[in-house]
């Protein structure tokens, strides 16, 4: 049986519910002004939009900085100073993570079908993005706001939001990295998995493969072509069984390319290949062993760009007492528990983990279908996902010790 919350918790929750139609109406602006990766200009209209929220809720923040993208898009800090300890040595400072870019191509809202009640009648509301990630930036900016109205002593907070998590952070990792190291703990608003922190995620890479062989004629001198297309196929094979599921690897071949025409031997032939590992033992031994791959045509070269995008995640010592803060305050605010589990996917709480510093991942939304049409989140959670963030904001006034 759960015990009654804290009156400062109980509180804290009954305020989250009474503003729950206002941070829903918040998620659903930022879904409507879709983001895809790959869209420059939406990226931008995105990013002003979530920023204009920001400064609605919160105010002017006493610091901030743009930081260009480049083929990307652009990466936002907004801090807001602590209150209650002061500037000097003591106060606490929380960076929280969260990337406004989508998977999604822009024109995919205009065909989005709302989904229907769960089976037990609750209600969901989908939109692209709105499970990974917009509903755990609208949550995030709401929770500091209401940790402000509870009159708890605050410690300083730094939002970061970028435009390229979903395409692998390429510009936007230094500035994460650079940002957690400064901060006391990073709490990443990725989506939750059903209701659970994730303190483990895979490490990925994003391989590309090359062939170059001879081109010939197909017809008239087929013996004098060496095919790219035929070596790069036996080499996806080969590489697929590299993959060791029950040490949590995984090797998939998702893009192939190749040839110049159908009636000549291909001369060169690409392939892009997705590699989760969970450890990096692994991370070595598939480098090793995709390395010692020999095609059968001896003319053909093969090139693989090892290209490890986030180094695997684990929970580690100084991110323990982290989630023993967060399992407290959930106590506090009524829940029965706070589950924490490993992930295959990855997020930019990799590499804040990678660095050996605090961090939680999944504090954002509760719902379902990450990078699928039925991509959907639960509005009768909103008010706990925002009151948890909250109340941890409200025990982070000064440097979590372990």
């Amino acid at each position: 049986m759960t015990a009654s919350p804290a009156p400062a918790a109980a509180a804290l929750t009954t305020r989250a519910q009474e503003v729950s139609s206002r941070i829903v109406d918040d998620i659903l602006t930022l879904v409507r002004q879709e983001t895809s990766s790959y869209d420059l200009p939406g990226l931008a209209a995105g990013l002003d939009l979530l920023r204009e929220l920001t400064v609605q809720r919160l105010g002017q923040p006493d610091h901030e900085h743009r930081y260009p993208g480049g083929e990307c898009g652009d990466t936002l800090t907004l801090t807001y100073a602590g209150t209650g300890t002061g500037a000097g040595t003591g106060a606490g400072h929380v960076l929280l993570v969260g990337h406004y870019d989508t998977v999604w191509p822009t024109g995919t809202l205009a065909g989005w079908e709302q989904p229907g009640a769960s089976e037990d009648g609750r209600e969901k509301l989908g939109g692209p993005g709105i499970f990974d990630m917009k509903t755990g930036l609208a949550q995030g900016i709401w929770a500091l706001k209401l940790a402000r109205e509870s009159g708890a002593p605050l410690p300083t907070v730094t939002f970061l939001f970028n435009g390229d998590e979903e395409i692998g952070s390429l510009s936007s990792r230094p500035v994460i990295e650079e940002a957690a190291q400064k901060a006391d703990v990073t709490l990443v608003l990725e989506p939750t998995a059903h209701g659970a922190v994730k303190t483990a995620r895979k490490g990925t890479g994003i391989f590309q493969v090359t062939a170059t062989g001879v081109e010939a004629h197909a017809g008239l001198a087929p013996q004098d072509g060496a095919s790219a297309i035929t070596a790069l196929s036996e080499f996806v094979v080969a590489a697929a069984k590299v993959a060791a599921p029950d040490r949590g690897t995984t090797i998939n071949t998702g893009l192939f390319r190749g040839g110049s025409a159908i009636n000549v031997v291909a001369g060169q032939a690409t392939a892009g290949v997705d590699i989760r590992v969970s450890s990096e033992a692994e991370q070595t031994r598939v480098d090793e062993e995709l390395d010692a791959i020999k095609v059968s045509d001896p003319r053909v070269r093969i090139e693989i760009d090892h290209a490890w995008n986030r180094p695997p995640m684990t929970l580690n010592a100084a991110s323990a007492p982290l989630l023993a803060l967060a399992r407290e305050v959930a106590r506090e605010q009524g829940r029965d528990s706070l589950p924490d589990t490993a992930v295959g996917g990855a997020s930019d709480a990799n590499f804040v983990a990678a660095l050996g510093l605090p961090v939680l991942c999944g504090m954002g939304a509760v719902g379902d279908g990450a990078h699928a049409q039925g991509e959907f989140i639960y509005p009768d959670t909103v008010p706990a996902q925002t009151a948890l963030v909250a109340g941890v904001l409200g025990r982070l006034a000064r440097p979590l010790r372990g």
